[in-house]
């Protein structure tokens, strides 16, 4: 499926897509490792557990653990592939908007203040009231949509 088709809505996706930028940018760093883990969580023998309970022996423990571990890839794989593919997909645009636009998008999307911190921390840098706050955020997250689906 292309990635397009999650954002449908111009202007509620270009939000979307932005507040998705950290999340996609973290599994391209991490899926390596993670592999890593599964593929170690598959070849090592796990350690009997004396919690009191009685177990049943499963001669097919350990091809359950291997199909586990194989499925636990694929799903990592698969996640892997879809964040490139927003990365393809979103970065271009990033980069054509102005310091001024990643600056308000940052603040008021990315960051963890919230909005109302965030039209603060707007007002103060560009030392222009709330409302030109709002407006100038309008109008970057308009540009991102712009850049990202066309008019």
């Amino acid at each position: 499926m292309n990635i397009i088709w999650q954002y449908l809505d111009k202007r509620s996706a270009a939000v979307n897509a932005l507040k998705d930028y950290s999340s996609m940018e973290y599994i391209i760093s991490h899926t390596d490792e993670e592999i890593k883990n599964a593929y170690d969580k598959m070849s090592g023998i796990q350690s009997p557990q004396f919690d009191g309970m009685p177990r049943v022996h499963n001669p097919q423990a350990g091809e359950a653990r291997i199909l586990n571990g194989i499925e636990e890839i694929d799903v990592l794989k698969e996640r892997y592939r879809q964040a490139l593919e927003y990365m393809e997909w979103f970065k271009p645009a990033w980069e054509q908007l102005t310091d001024d636009e990643h600056y308000v998008l940052e603040t008021f999307y990315i960051d963890e203040d919230g909005q109302t911190g965030a039209v603060y921390d707007i007002c103060d840098h560009f030392h222009i009231e709330r409302s030109s706050a709002y407006n100038k955020k309008n109008r970057a997250v308009q540009h991102l949509a712009v850049l990202l689906f066309g008019k």
